[in-house]
């Protein structure tokens, strides 16, 4: 596992198209301490055509009576000046602006904007020209695999490599595209299965309620971890519902940082925090009663005791046959040199 977890803020289309909605989604990225907040790059006419439904989700989750994905998308693109505010305001708080294309127009709008690191969102992995495209950039790219096969995910790391990316630059976020995910179709272990069988590096792209299941990835060894945000849930869009309202995405940091530090070197050994308790919490060999000089210790005449800083009772065997070397009182703590 990296020992930074990389934390990306999902944006995604939850600024309603509105270029200060999508400012203090920065506001609250920034202030939750994500590592990078991610919208997405689209123009409706190049996404979907006209006849394309909505998914179920995104109809539970808006009002009005629209059945139509072009429409809805359309309300939620961000122009090309939206972008470079977006980028700016980014740098003056220290936080990483990133977005997703799902078009090749986008795909050069972003190179254009200097992104130096890709994400390939689940929708798009069985889009090869795409693939091919971003393949051929050789930049760190980070797959989601929503609605994906092994095989399918495999097929699309082989059209990156063959494309020009380095095996190593790829990250595959196991992921559900259900908004939300229900607990039971999570299928968390199927990340372990990814790294194990593809041999890349894994993270979790996550869209069920609430942060323990993120905060679990992390634990199993996700390097990254995505995750939807909204000012509020009740807003109006397709998105909402499923995310993380602010105080929320802290939680979910603050948890994942804490999960980091308690994860180690992965080697059993006494912790600097805990040492300092040996002597108070083990015990050391005692005198059951007082002894003279020369009595030769048998099993009856010794009990284990705290404190932990006399003879260890690990070597109870070699104490019994021998000889005290001056007389001792009850509840005496033996050391070897008081013993022949």
């Amino acid at each position: 596992m990296k020992e930074h977890v990389l934390i990306i803020a999902e944006a995604g289309v939850n600024h309603n198209g509105s270029l200060e909605i999508a400012k203090q989604l920065i506001d609250v990225a920034v202030e939750a301490g994500v590592d990078i907040i991610k919208f997405q790059t689209f123009k409706a006419k190049n996404l979907v055509s006209r006849y394309a439904k909505k998914a179920d989700y995104q109809k539970t989750n808006m009002s009005g009576s629209d059945d139509m994905q072009f429409e809805m998308l359309k309300k939620l693109e961000l122009s090309e000046a939206d972008h470079y505010e977006l980028i700016e305001y980014c740098k003056k708080y220290g936080i990483e602006f990133w977005s997703t294309a799902f078009d090749e127009d986008s795909i050069r709008l972003l190179k254009k904007l200097g992104i130096n690191r890709w994400k390939i969102p689940s929708g798009e992995i069985t889009n090869l020209p795409l693939l091919q495209i971003i393949g051929s950039f050789n930049k760190e790219i980070i797959l989601s695999s929503g609605m994906c096969t092994l095989a399918e995910i495999e097929d699309a790391i082989h059209a990156l490599t063959v494309s020009g990316t380095s095996k190593d630059k790829i990250t595959v976020l196991h992921c559900n595209t259900e908004y939300p995910t229900p607990m039971e179709d999570v299928n968390l272990n199927a990340m372990l299965d990814i790294r194990e069988k593809l041999k890349v590096g894994v993270g979790y792209s996550d869209h069920t309620l609430g942060i323990e299941v993120p905060v679990a990835a992390v634990a199993m060894g996700a390097s990254v971890i995505e995750k939807h945000f909204t000012l509020d849930k009740n807003m109006d869009g397709p998105d909402h519902k499923a995310s993380l309202e602010p105080g929320e995405l802290k939680q979910m940091v603050s948890a994942i940082r804490n999960i980091e530090k308690a994860m180690g070197d992965g080697i059993k050994k006494p912790s600097p925090s805990e040492t300092k308790n040996m002597v108070i919490a083990r015990k050391s060999i005692h005198l059951v009663k007082a002894f003279d000089k020369g009595h030769v210790l048998t099993k009856s005449d010794l009990v284990m005791k705290r404190p932990g800083n006399g003879i260890s009772p690990m070597e109870y065997n070699q104490v019994i046959g021998k000889k005290l070397l001056t007389n001792l009182g009850s509840d005496h703590m033996l050391n070897w040199d008081e013993l022949i």
